[in-house]
């Protein structure tokens, strides 16, 4: 497991093939990389995701998210009639010389959360959970759909290897009338303590505060913390109801 060690002692690392994608070194090992991620967090800082979804933290892989006719592309607008349907999602690793790390076991979770319920305005409501998925592992692919083609990558069909198990069932995006946009953000969850056994998570008891039952509390950072899993990823879009 990669804690704490130097960008050079990570990057031999690497070199040697044992190296996992984990949050705890938050060191991008690759130039490229760290372009991608450093971009992925100012979006997220900029739509204010940072610090009132998640606490700030630098990406270390990065998401697809692909619904049949639209993908996410940190923070484009969506109508809420192209996402009735599950969406494929694929996770690459900017971090790893090839694309990927072949040789960790490691899954992680993939969660959507809208913190702007009923509004942004007044989300007294915040957050509700649309989604809760596990199992999820990196695109053992590197031609499968990479994350972000406006940093130059290459866009195939997305890959639904993996078997990912919903802990909560998706549940699309429906923003009320006259509510404004709303952001509905994709966050990917790794074990804090780099575990590659099958993770013994919660259920909420209910989608609208996480299941706390508190008014102003409850969401994915939350939900997150109470379960071992630290943030490794996010995507996110904009949707609103026509009726504004």
């Amino acid at each position: 497991m990669v804690t704490q060690r130097s960008l050079g002692f990570a990057c031999l690392l690497q070199l040697l093939g044992t190296g996992t994608a984990l949050p705890l070194d938050q060191s991008p090992l690759r130039l490229n990389a760290y372009k991608n991620v450093q971009a992925i967090r100012e979006k997220l800082q900029d739509a204010e995701i940072i610090p009132t979804v998640i606490d700030d933290f630098t990406p270390s892989l990065t998401l697809s998210v692909m619904w049949s006719e639209e993908r996410a592309k940190l923070g484009n607008t969506i109508s809420p009639e192209y996402l009735e349907e599950q969406p494929a999602i694929a996770l690459h690793d900017d971090t790893s010389p090839d694309g990927r790390h072949a040789d960790s076991d490691m899954s992680y979770v993939v969660t959507l959360t809208d913190p702007d319920a009923p509004s942004r305005d007044n989300p007294e409501w915040s957050e509700m959970c649309h989604w809760i998925t596990s199992n999820v592992t990196i695109s053992p692919n590197t031609f499968n759909i990479l994350p972000l083609p406006e940093f130059g990558l290459v866009e195939t069909e997305a890959s639904k290897d993996g078997s990912p198990d919903d802990v909560i069932g998706y549940k699309p995006p429906g923003p009320p009338p006259k509510t404004g946009k709303h952001r509905y953000v994709f966050l990917v969850f790794a074990p804090k303590n780099g575990t590659t056994e099958p993770l013994d998570l919660s259920k909420p008891e209910d989608r609208q505060h996480w299941g706390t039952g508190k008014e102003g509390g409850g969401g994915a950072k939350e939900w997150a913390e109470e379960n071992g899993l630290v943030p490794v990823a996010a995507n996110f879009i904009y949707s609103e109801n026509e009726e504004q």
